[in-house]
């Protein structure tokens, strides 16, 4: 009786240390703060866009870090400015935040993106984009580092 008393508490150890050991594993992402941004919060720092991009184009990072996974952006550029054939690693999630923008993938046809309308594009896929009278903001999400490269037309 006593070796079925010991294997009775030897299982409800088992048990237990399986059952905290699940717990912890999935209690390691830490609790982290919100985040509420608006494409004017002085907050926001617009850093520089790879030289192949025109003049007044910047990046804000809101969320991650863009040499790793899943980073959130903020993509600008001026009125009028054409944005030239080039493509990414990742794929891109996007929503245009303000203006109005005609984006084109390659071997697909043009579309314009209105302030609210949501993108989506594949990795690798080159495309160039034109803004239109007002400035350009766009909400990029990055599911792999971000990167840029140009892409001869």
């Amino acid at each position: 009786m006593k070796t079925l008393f010991q294997s009775f508490k030897t299982k409800i150890l088992l048990l237990s240390l399986t059952f905290l050991a699940t717990v912890t594993l999935f209690a390691q992402e830490p609790f982290v703060d919100s985040v509420v941004i608006t494409k004017a919060d002085n907050n926001l720092q617009w850093g520089p866009c790879p030289d192949f991009m025109p003049a007044g184009c910047g990046i804000a990072v809101l969320h991650g870090d863009p040499a790793k996974k899943n980073a959130d952006v903020f993509f600008k550029v001026p009125a009028n400015t054409q944005i030239p054939n080039h493509k990414h690693t990742s794929a891109e999630r996007m929503v245009l935040v303000s203006g109005e923008l005609e984006v084109t993938y390659e071997g697909e046809d043009s579309r314009v993106l209105k302030e609210g309308t949501y993108a989506y594009g594949p990795a690798q896929k080159p495309h160039s984009a034109k803004c239109g009278d007002s400035p350009c903001v766009l909400f990029i999400a990055f599911e792999e580092p971000i990167d840029a490269f140009a892409v001869e037309e």
